[in-house]
Order: structure tokens, then sequence, then C-alpha cells
């Protein structure tokens, strides 16, 4: 059975960004949290003011139990009033990749989201799977997974060691005719990207 992951977006006046990623530390240090912290970023270009976090689950019943904390807490996430709006989202892994690695990969991460068109999904991992080991060639992906829940949509996240090299590596890959994958662009009907920067106790950093 594949891991379940939960991609949490926090929403916080800039100002209280380090406040809230305080609180969140000590909510998922406590002795009654379920899943495993895989990273913790705050947005850098993007919407600024959110704190993005990533959880694995090895069950659905794990991951139910961790949502249930967290909606039925008074102060979810220890972050008091530092925390105006807070998106929990899960998702499974693209069937063909590794589990997500924690370890020191860049430091700076990019989150790419895609809403697809409806039946949009399975061309789209049928386009990733073909292109992914040449593109794996070029920079690391930590993950490509797909939404359970809400629009269909993938979300992918790629570490980097600046912006520069994520211009280049894109460029080179896309001019190398390896990326972006085929068939998966046609079913994208929105995208965004954030860059995000990973707080001092994310395990991918």
């Amino acid at each position: 059975m594949p891991q379940f992951y939960e991609l949490t977006t926090l929403s916080c006046p800039v100002v209280s960004v380090s406040r809230a990623s305080d609180g969140v530390q000590a909510f998922l240090s406590t002795p009654d949290a379920r899943g495993a912290l895989l990273g913790c970023w705050r947005t850098d270009i993007g919407t600024l003011g959110r704190l993005l976090i990533l959880r694995a689950f090895a069950s659905q019943e794990d991951l139910v139990a961790e949502r249930r904390r967290a909606l039925l807490d008074a102060d979810p996430f220890n972050a008091g009033d530092a925390v105006t709006a807070m998106e929990m989202d899960t998702y499974l892994p693209f069937p063909f990749l590794p589990p997500v690695e924690p370890g020191a990969y860049g430091r700076v991460y990019e989150f790419r989201t895609y809403k697809l068109r409806p039946g949009g999904l399975a061309p789209t991992l049928a386009g990733w799977e073909a292109a992914m080991p040449a593109r794996a060639a070029r920079s690391r992906l930590v993950v490509a997974m797909y939404a359970l829940d809400g629009t269909p949509r993938i979300t992918h996240i790629w570490p980097y060691a600046g912006l520069d090299e994520r211009s280049a590596v894109r460029a080179k890959a896309t001019a190398d005719g390896i990326w972006p994958p085929p068939g998966a662009p046609e079913q994208v009907l929105e995208a965004s990207s954030a860059i995000a920067v990973p707080e001092p106790y994310s395990p991918l950093a």
C-alpha cells in the first residue's frame, strides 16, 4: 500500500510566520502526533506569509486521526492568532516514483500545482512515467503526487541550489526535448508555482 501524503498550507501575516513555525514544530513533536514530518517551508516568491508542511502517513487511518487532531484542536499547530487560515490536502504519490527521502537537497524548493482536465490524470501519469528517467538525471525531484480530494490536480516539488540553477536546468531540459512530459501539458487547465525555503527543523533542507 503506498504512503499517503498531506500538504498543509498555513496562511499567516508576514510578520508572524516565524511564530507560527515555532508552533508547528511543537505541534508535530507531541507524543500523540501521527505521521512523519518530511518538510516545512516558508514561501519566498509567490504568495507570501505561507508555511507549507509535507507529511507522510503509513495508513489512511493515521492520516484521518491526525487531521481530526488538528481540526478539533482549539489552537491547531500551536500557532494561535499567527495563523489566519489553513488548508490540508491529501495526496498519493505517482506510483512509479520512490518514496520521499529526507535530506539536504537545495536552498530553494519549487512547489508546482497543476489543475487538470477531468480525466486528465491517466495521460499525465503516463507522460511523466516516460519522461522522468531522463528528467531525473538533470535534477532531483522530491515528489510528484495527485490529490485525492477537491479539484483534480497534481503537485510536484523540486529542490535547487538557487534560482539560477532552476532556470538553467529547466531551460536545458526543454531545449533537449526531454521535458515537459509527452501529453501532460494538454491536461493542465491552470498552473501555479511558489518558491519556498526550508525551516531550520525541516528534514528536507
